[in-house]
């Protein structure tokens, strides 16, 4: 029997049919993002650090990349220094209050960044005016800028050095493909500088 319009067993194969295209459509990226861990692997080895930003649901996505920095991805090794902006709250909050919405994050870009480290920059509508202004001090102030994106092309993408955008129809199949790339990312920055070294 053909399942109606709407009901779940419908709404859950076209979810899971989208997230399938789209990760097939993430496919040519490997190479790529195994190369932003190799500039990530070398920053992070001089003591750089990984600062990340992000609303919403990409906040929330945004805390597994830096966790997986300050604790582990693999086996044991060094931990490295990585922040999620919108998880100080107290920050977060004055910020808001005094500079306005738009400068959340960059406030914290220009506090906490140093010429050379990383800034991930994630929006899954790529328009987010406070990852976007986040996006072009960090270019200002010397960092290196990788947006992940949902379609390209969109002002967070056109801010950075590189982006990755994902090309799906919806908000939660976005997102399901950054985590993806969060932890190929994380896996393969421990390939690279070696798990069980510097632990």
């Amino acid at each position: 029997m053909t399942p109606v319009t709407g009901t779940p067993v419908c709404t859950g194969a076209v979810h899971l049919g989208a997230l399938s295209m789209a990760i097939e459509r993430l496919e040519p990226e490997v190479g790529r993002l195994r190369s932003w861990a190799a500039v990530l692997g070398d920053v992070l080895m001089a003591g750089g650090r990984l600062l990340a930003v992000g609303n919403g649901g990409s906040a929330a996505q945004a805390q597994p990349l830096t966790s997986e920095l300050v604790g582990r991805s693999c086996n044991d090794r060094r931990p490295f220094s990585a922040l999620a902006l919108h998880s100080d709250t107290s920050s977060v909050t004055a910020i808001t209050n005094d500079y306005g919405p738009e400068a959340v994050f960059a406030r914290q870009v220009r506090a906490h960044g140093r010429p050379g480290d990383v800034l991930v920059a994630m929006s899954t509508s790529g328009r987010s005016p406070n990852v976007v202004a986040a996006a072009r001090t960090a270019m200002t102030t010397g960092l290196t800028v990788w947006a992940l994106t949902g379609r390209g092309p969109n002002p967070v993408a056109s801010c950075a050095d590189q982006a990755l955008c994902v090309d799906a129809d919806t908000t939660a199949t976005v997102q399901e493909v950054h985590l993806v790339v969060v932890h190929l990312l994380c896996t393969f920055l421990d390939e690279i500088v070696g798990c069980g070294a510097g632990g």
